[in-house]
């Protein structure tokens, strides 16, 4: 079986803006999901940084990412995950993220050095992109 990963917002700002590890997210992005709340925190923070919904549009369009809804079932997990995570001042995209992978038995991909120490009780397997 091919390993399956999901980017968290750090992950694919990493590889719009052309920092360091962007050549990993290149490779995985064939097997790759993202939260539609992770996308949105990307459209958010790329606007904030003058970015127009039309360029940001654009660039996130061409990577033909497998953009996952947040439904119940998604928000029921991701809600779930944040009496377990509070000390680590988590975002809700984070969250996001974390409850993905964890339903889809995947990799979470981000930039985020302190995911490190995050437990191991959550069954996640989490991989920190250089920075």
């Amino acid at each position: 079986m091919t390993e399956a990963f999901v980017l968290d917002a750090s992950a694919l700002l990493c590889l719009l803006k052309g920092e360091a590890g962007t050549q990993r997210v290149i490779t995985v992005l064939p097997r790759a999901w993202i939260s539609a709340v992770a996308l949105s925190e990307v459209y958010a923070t790329l606007a904030e940084a003058g970015g127009s919904q039309h360029r940001i549009a654009q660039a996130v369009g061409g990577l033909h990412l497998r953009v996952d809804a947040f439904d119940d079932a998604q928000a029921q997990a991701t809600g779930m995950l944040r009496p377990l995570l509070k000390a680590f001042d988590l975002s809700l995209s984070d969250h996001a993220c974390l409850a993905l992978a964890q339903q889809r038995n995947a990799v979470a991909l981000t930039t985020q050095k302190a995911w490190a120490d995050l437990p191991k009780s959550l069954g996640i397997t989490i991989e920190i992109l250089p920075s």
